[in-house]
């Protein structure tokens, strides 16, 4: 599996190419992310909540990458950090993640959450 993130907007996974936010699970399916969860709690899908992220803890994971958005939108709250402790938690903004999330996918169990906006 290969992600790149070549732009603002967009996310390649495969050859295939998102105009929304996905996460890809350790097995290497790939599904929209539902920010809407997030975002009718708190008004924005900047934060990701407990209960939208309990939505991508269906197969078991060593790392947690999070594609923070191109600037860095995107947070954990700390409510959903109590969901995946004593797993490897990175967070950083999107671009930085894909990378990181191609080179721990060889040797790790990794959920991706990207934003591929803001």
């Amino acid at each position: 599996m290969r992600v790149e993130y070549p732009k603002f907007g967009r996310i390649v996974i495969n050859g295939e190419t998102y105009g929304h936010d996905v996460v890809i699970y350790p097995s290497g399916k790939v599904e929209e992310r539902k920010k809407w969860i997030s975002k009718n709690k708190h008004g924005t899908s900047h934060r990701l909540d407990p209960e939208e992220l309990r939505e991508y803890l269906k197969e078991d994971l060593d790392v947690l990458v999070v594609g923070t958005g191109f600037y860095g939108y995107l947070s954990l709250l700390p409510e959903s950090r109590e969901l995946v402790e004593g797993k490897e938690v990175i967070e950083l903004p999107t671009g930085k993640a894909v990378e990181k999330f191609n080179d721990l996918r060889e040797e790790k169990r990794v959920l991706g959450i990207f934003h591929v906006t803001c």
